[in-house]
């Protein structure tokens, strides 16, 4: 097999214990070198904007990597190039140096670094403080402190200053603002709802993705009561949002910040670093397994890396698409969080536990998740979530994608658009709408509503899969407008190139790859496996395409193929019916395609 180009120099490394886990960030952090400044406070990775400085930016590749090398010199290791680091924070707090990142403002994006800053001075105060001069530790403790009388944003920001705080408090300094950091404390509190979960900000907001776990707020909120010595009771029902990843390591990808990567796997490794009584059915092999295949899949992901070893900006694979308008070159190495199980002692149960599978009792279940108002899956061997009602509490790029489709694969991902002039730009997954108001219904299904004009409403009802049909979630609509109207539903979207390496061709039936269209129904197949879509109600107007979309709006492949119907709609003021039966199956890690006998799941009868 030609491998060219689908290799990374990480690959070889099995990543299956911590010494594993610590060459792969070394090589990271190696990488790293060639792009940093002579003092070594800037890390220039490349020149794409963003919405604030330069400074910043180049500050975003000096601390983010920190989050791991903290907890590598945490856990007894050496690092013959953390002098880098040290040099960088007595350069970067020095407003006489040509390196200084400047003095923070209002709602600076300065104070997000400030959080591995905090972090970095308290696990590894040894390393990283100790070999500072006087001077350079009070201009360092001077700049930290100059964000606690800023105003910053009411999210997850707020757990940065904590950090930051907390920091100086591990290491006695005079600038530590202990009424600061309860006051933030006491108001994050009012973020929490209950069962384990926090919205990214106050009553009203409907935002519970990656910020409110591994990102930033229980990662923070395990790190915190470790470091402070609380004992720590975490709720199991939010870990259930956290079993959405696969039993190969892939993970759901929903909301914004993807470009994380590996970070949507930090919570398990905070759990450690906490030392949390685990819930069954966790043990500490489990929980190492889950974590440590998250990031094993990514070190084999080509496109998540530059030739050089550096981080792409991306997902799968470099795609500014889906990046938001704070992604520097820098922004990706938020994914050093998932390295705090090198801050461990050899001993732990983490490290002495054999990795173990996916849990047995969480296969081929379904579970209702209340609060994000998710479904999450993994029946037929496909895990994914269903999803309504979210939204963004402010702008953000692809906003109504990352946020408001219908399903979220950990296999086909979800695609953005990269215009608005055609159907195929659009990368319409998942979608027949963006939901806005949403609720469980019999604890069975999703339901939620749209108005997109004010003479036209959308009720949809998702679905989860059964056990008789594993490979099939229904969708119902009922479309009730004032204009006509054309619509186009997308199932899944996959990978759409065959064997050959060409676009995917049409077939007449049957388990080869490529593309199917007939009357109400198409799908589409590939190495990557298969997906599909059929009318239920036969309705005459609402036809089945296989529609290759524009390169690079699916976030897992950059040419994809995504099976859709569409219809055209009177604007009669009539209630009109759609239901539709979505299928996807992904392949098996290592294989090529869907498993042998798929088709007679396609075949099933959907609906009594």
């Amino acid at each position: 097999m030609n491998t060219f180009g689908t290799t990374t120099p990480f690959g070889p490394n099995p990543i299956e214990s911590k010494d594993d886990l610590k060459k792969f960030l070394t090589q990271l952090l190696d990488a790293l070198e060639s792009h940093t400044s002579p003092g070594g406070a800037r890390v220039h990775l490349g020149y794409t904007g963003t919405h604030y400085d330069e400074a910043a930016a180049q500050l975003e590749g000096f601390s983010r990597p920190i989050w791991g090398l903290a907890s590598m010199l945490a856990g007894g290791y050496e690092y013959k190039g953390t002098r880098r680091w040290v040099n960088g924070l007595a350069n970067g707090t020095d407003p006489d140096s040509d390196e200084f990142w400047g003095n923070m403002r209002d709602k600076d994006q300065r104070m997000v670094e400030c959080s591995a800053l905090g972090f970095a001075i308290a696990v590894a105060r040894e390393k990283l403080w100790d070999p500072l001069t006087p001077e350079a530790k009070e201009k360092v403790a001077n700049w930290l402190n100059t964000m606690n009388d800023k105003e910053m944003p009411n999210t997850n920001w707020l757990w940065f200053r904590v950090f930051a705080n907390l920091g100086l408090s591990k290491v006695g300094s005079s600038r530590f603002d202990a009424k600061r950091m309860k006051a933030d404390l006491d108001h994050l509190d009012t973020f929490y709802i209950s069962d384990g979960w926090s919205r990214d900000g106050p009553e009203g907001v409907v935002q519970l993705d990656y910020y409110s776990s591994s990102f930033a707020i229980q990662f923070a909120q395990l790190a915190y009561s470790k470091l402070q010595q609380l004992k720590t009771l975490f709720d199991a029902t939010s870990i259930y949002f956290h079993l959405s990843l696969c039993s190969s390591g892939r993970a759901v990808p929903f909301g914004r910040s993807l470009t994380y990567r590996w970070a949507m796997s930090s919570f398990w490794g905070a759990l450690a670093f906490a030392d949390v009584d685990l819930p069954a059915p966790l043990t500490w092999g489990v929980v190492k397994g889950l974590q440590l295949r998250n990031i094993r899949w990514w070190a084999k992901q080509a496109g998540a890396f530059n030739s050089d070893g550096t981080l792409t900006i991306g997902y799968v694979y470099p795609n500014h698409n889906m990046t938001e308008n704070y992604n520097s070159p820098g922004s990706p190495y938020w994914c050093c969080k998932s390295f705090v199980t090198l801050s461990l002692p050899d001993s732990h149960p983490f490290w002495t536990s054999s990795e173990e599978s996916y849990p047995a009792g969480l296969l081929e279940t379904t579970k209702i998740l209340r609060h994000p108002l998710h479904i999450a899956t993994n029946l037929g061997g496909h895990t994914y979530i269903l999803s309504s009602g979210q939204q963004c509490s402010y702008p953000v790029k692809q906003g109504a994608a990352k946020y408001g489709k219908f399903a979220y694969s950990t296999a086909f991902g979800y695609s953005v658009p990269v215009g608005n002039g055609t159907l195929e730009e659009v990368g319409g997954d998942n979608a027949l709408a963006d939901t806005r108001e949403a609720r469980f219904e019999n604890d069975k299904w999703l339901r939620s509503m749209w108005y997109p004009w004010k003479d036209v409403d959308v009720e949809t009802w998702l679905v989860p899969p059964t056990p008789e049909a594993p490979l099939w979630h229904l969708r119902v609509h009922r479309i009730r407008s004032g204009r006509q109207l054309s619509s186009a539903e997308g199932g899944f979207a996959v990978y759409g190139q065959g064997k050959s390496g060409r676009a995917l061709d049409p077939t007449p039936g049957g388990e080869e790859f490529g593309t199917y269209e007939k009357g109400g129904e198409a799908r589409a197949a590939s190495k990557a496996g298969v997906v599909g879509v059929v009318d239920l109600l036969g309705t005459p107007s609402r036809v089945g395409k296989a529609l290759r979309t524009d390169a690079n709006t699916n976030l897992m492949v950059p040419r994809a193929v995504m099976p859709t119907l569409r219809a055209e709609h009177d604007g009669t003021g009539q209630d009109v019916w759609l239901v539709t039966a979505v299928f996807a199956l992904p392949n098996v890690e290592g294989t090529e395609g869907a498993r042998a006998g798929w088709l007679s799941e396609w075949e099933k009868p959907l609906m009594k």
